[in-house]
Parts: C-alpha cells; structure tokens; sequence
C-alpha cells in the first residue's frame, strides 16, 4: 500500500529580504492548500522556517498567520520547528500557536515509519561563534530511535546533517558552518544504527538536492518563497512523497525536482586509508 504525504518548506512568511520573497508566502500558502486539498495525501509535513524572525511580538503574529493558513489544509499535519521559528520564540509558544507537541515522535504509516527528529534547531550567536548546537538528549534519541526501528525509515528534520557541499547556494556556499550541525557526523553515525531502510528528509538550506551517505539517502526540498534558484520569482515549492517498495519524491513549482530511490539496508564498507 502507498502512503502519500504532502510536504512544505521554509515557508518564510514577512517581509521579503534578500531572495525570500517573504511577501507571497500567504497567498502560496493558499494555493498549496487548495492542492492538497484535492491531492488529498495521508499527512502533511511542514519542514520548519514558517517565518522571517524580527522580534518576539512581530513573529507571534507571522506564526499565527501561518498557523491560520494551514487551517485550510484537510489532511493532518505535523510540524517541525525552523531556527527563524526559535530565534525569537520558545517552542512552548510555537506549539500553543501550532496546537500541538514539538517533541520527537514516531509515526506509524503502515510498511514504513516516519520519524519526526524535531531537535532544537536554535542557532546561537555569541561573541566567537554564530550556529547551531545540537543538543545531546536530540542525540540520544534519535540513535536508540534508529537502533529500535523495525521497518524502512523516513527521517525528517529542519537541518540536514549530510554534510552535502553548498558550492552555489546563495546564502550557505561562504557560510557552510550555519548549513548544518557541528555534530553532523555524530547525527550519521546514529543514523548508521538502524538495521533498516532510512531516507532522510530536511529544509533549511533552500534548494533541492540529492546525497547518499553511507547507503542513506538524504533530501532536501526547497523554500516556498525562495528566489536564488527562480531568477527573483518565488518558487512555490511544495512536494509528494509516495512511500511503497520505493521513495517517490517529486517537488513542484516554479523549481521542479524528481528522485525515485530504492532505499537498503546495508551500509556500506568502510573507506580505504590514505593511499
């Protein structure tokens, strides 16, 4: 049996600054709405990002916006923070917003099972240093997760932990440090766990990609309201992904992207040292 789940990215609802085009994000939202709605898929993930933080009583009110936009959509669905969404915002209030927990979950669909690794993606700013820092206990979870899983794996999260090179990205290609987590290697490393399928799935970094790690595949989608890759319009990305002997992902838009993958088991050999 096929499970289909609806999926959006770094909605960036607000004012538009650089290539967000911040400024349409409702509008799209309505149209993803409206097909989704007739797309009627099993559940919707929202990747995380809703807003374009400013301060704490401005981004109450862009969640809420978006929070009401989602009210049109028919199908359940389950949200992941975005580090805009916590720059100014606890995720108590995102989830009184939100109606519902922020904390990692398990979700069973049938021949597969979607793990929500929502860990804190809350970049930090100090005197030294600006970036995330992801918290052990997120860790921890997530390895006795893929060490318990007993069916093929989809894993979704804000920031990807690929590792995958930013070499054209607008905004991560001189900044690679804030695409992604110091301890991404540790985060593969629990993924390496699991004696099953994994595909992993991310927004954050605002482009389409593909990158297999170790045997495990990882996606990322791109932003509702991107502009970098669209020549200043909005991408109004959204995407499908049918789960069934294959992961069938495909993002429309004004950026369209395709990936049918047939995820495995095994992990790959160990590299060869230095030669």
């Amino acid at each position: 049996m096929t499970f289909r789940i609806a999926t959006i990215a770094d909605i960036h609802h607000g004012a538009p600054s650089h290539t967000k085009r911040g400024d349409t994000a409702l509008s799209l939202m309505a149209d993803f709405a409206a097909w989704a709605n007739a797309e009627a898929p099993d559940l919707v993930l929202d990747l995380g990002d809703r807003i374009s933080d400013i301060d704490e009583t401005t981004d109450l009110r862009l969640e809420a916006e978006v929070a009401e936009a989602f009210k049109a959509v028919n199908a359940p669905i389950h949200h992941v923070n975005g580090n805009h969404d916590r720059d100014h915002l606890t995720t108590a209030q995102n989830e009184k917003i939100l109606g519902q927990s922020l904390g990692n979950d398990v979700l069973d669909c049938g021949d597969w099972q979607i793990v929500l690794w929502r860990a804190d993606p809350k970049i930090s700013r100090g005197t030294d240093r600006i970036g995330f820092d992801l918290p052990e206990p997120d860790l921890l979870w997530l390895s006795r997760t893929m060490q318990a899983a007993e069916k093929p794996t989809l894993v979704v999260s804000h920031v990807p932990v690929s590792g995958h090179g930013q070499t054209g990205n607008y905004y991560f290609e001189r900044n690679p440090g804030v695409s992604r987590y110091p301890q991404s290697d540790r985060a593969r490393q629990a993924l390496s766990q699991a004696r099953v399928p994994v595909v992993c799935l991310s927004g954050h970094v605002h482009w389409n990609t593909v990158t297999t790690v170790d045997g495990i595949t990882h996606l990322t989608q791109q932003s509702l309201t991107e502009s970098f890759t669209t020549q200043g319009a909005p991408a109004a990305a959204w995407g499908m992904i049918e789960l069934s002997d294959t992961l069938h992902w495909q993002v429309f838009g004004a950026d369209p992207f395709e990936a049918r993958i047939t995820p495995k088991p095994g992990r790959w050999t160990p590299a060869l040292m230095p030669f």
